[in-house]
């Protein structure tokens, strides 16, 4: 959240409200979320079989598509490895088609080496815009003590490799302060923005005089214009946006990934942005803010 001063008076300033323009889509969207046909599609159905290799090795059974679609229908409706067996079988079953599920074994096995989680996403033309964050989502065994070990700032570099698009602006949080962070953004492009709030503490460095890094204008413009002004003129407030994201992904998928190696974390993690997507596609709200006409 962005920073707010002046505490005491937080209770004068009333919380904004929203209303929904179109509930009745909106309504009938989230009922659809519900329905196994939304995970299980004829696409799913018609593409299980894995198409023949042509290099050596044995013959995979399942495609792609079959492990992702049942990895999906896991998260959606919160089912371990083995129950999420046994509702594919049995709605195959109901269907009357004769297809083979997967075991539990063969998902969590393909998961750790599964290229391509829902065919991605597509992106608006011209520079993204980078809103980083840490997820706060729990892993099994050492993940915390990790954390404390290597910091957020040290996945700066591996999160910015993975993005093959010209990059405009990366906005954090204060936790990512440091040149460090500026020097890895820089090392992925000269012009890149970068926005995260330096401590109230920072001083300008030695050269800010003739030659002001970017963390130098930053420190300049918070004492010239104050910390609110800077988050405005910097746009800093649009990193709620990956707060409530991130918010929706542990309310609706849960706080914490299941599995145990990193490589399945991460598809796990995929996994479950793909559905959120799938779920947004589906039902999204039309808000509009309620303004309150004056007595």
């Amino acid at each position: 959240m962005p920073n707010k001063y002046n505490t005491e008076r937080r209770h004068h300033i009333p919380k904004m409200k929203f209303k929904v323009t179109n509930w009745a889509e909106y309504d009938s969207g989230l009922q659809r979320r519900g329905s196994l046909t939304l995970w299980v599609t004829d696409e799913v159905i018609d593409g299980r079989q894995a198409p023949p290799r042509s290099s050596r090795g044995g013959q995979a059974l399942y495609s792609t598509l079959a492990i992702e679609a049942d990895l999906m229908l896991r998260l959606a409706f919160h089912l371990p490895l083995r129950q999420t067996e046994g509702l594919m079988a049995s709605l195959f079953e109901l269907l009357g088609v004769a297809l083979s599920v997967p075991d539990h074994s063969t998902l969590s096995r393909r998961a750790m080496s599964l290229a391509s989680v829902s065919k991605g996403s597509r992106l608006p033309a011209g520079p993204v815009h980078l809103l980083i964050d840490s997820t706060g989502l729990k892993v099994y065994g050492a993940g915390e003590w990790l954390q404390e070990k290597h910091g957020d700032p040290s996945q700066v570099a591996p999160l910015l490799d993975q993005v093959d698009v010209e990059i405009g602006s990366v906005t954090a949080d204060g936790a990512y302060d440091g040149m460090p962070t500026y020097d890895t953004v820089a090392a992925h492009g000269e012009d890149i923005t970068v926005v995260i709030p330096p401590p109230a503490t920072a001083v300008l460095s030695d050269h800010a005089a003739l030659n002001p890094s970017q963390r130098d204008r930053h420190i300049a413009m918070i004492q010239a214009q104050g910390r609110l002004g800077w988050q405005k003129e910097t746009g800093y407030g649009r990193r709620s946006l990956v707060e409530t994201t991130m918010g929706r992904y542990k309310a609706i998928i849960g706080p914490r990934l299941r599995a145990r190696s990193l490589a399945g974390q991460r598809t796990e993690a995929a996994v479950g942005v793909a559905v959120l997507n799938r779920m947004l596609n589906t039902a999204r709200p039309n808000s509009v803010r309620h303004t309150a006409r004056a007595s």
